[in-house]
């Protein structure tokens, strides 16, 4: 039986919330990947997370940020600005913050789909958590 087409418009309102506390609007979703926008208001700051089994390629649409990206002894922070692509490969502990007064959006696919809310493992981050 072949794949059903989907076609899906980006939500007004959040449909969920991230783990890392980020508002999520369902995108496609194929069998080996889903996709999502992803928004944090301005000043905001995402809990700091590790994923268990998946592997994600943003890409940024609007506004400004940083991202924080460590794996073992090896760490980084990189300016997020539109059309900047990042990847977050499995076993990074990263955290992300809006830095300019737009807030900061970002389109998300994850490979394999997002399995649910208990993929997000808690970890030591760079910054304080705010909104």
């Amino acid at each position: 039986m072949p794949t059903p087409f989907a076609t899906v418009r980006r939500a007004a309102a959040p449909d969920t919330f991230a783990p890392d506390g980020s508002e999520i609007r369902l995108l496609g979703q194929l069998a080996t990947g889903s996709m999502v926008h992803c928004r944090l208001p301005p000043d905001g700051c995402s809990l700091p997370i590790r994923h268990r089994t998946v592997e994600e390629v943003w890409y940024v649409i609007g506004g400004a940020g940083e991202l924080w990206r460590r794996q073992d002894e090896r760490e980084e922070v990189v300016a997020l600005l539109p059309g900047v692509s990042a990847t977050i490969p499995l076993g990074t502990d990263f955290q992300f913050r809006a830095t300019g007064p737009d807030g900061l959006e970002v389109v998300i696919v994850t490979m394999p789909p997002w399995p649910g809310p208990d993929e997000a493992v808690p970890t030591p981050g760079r910054w304080p958590v705010t909104g």
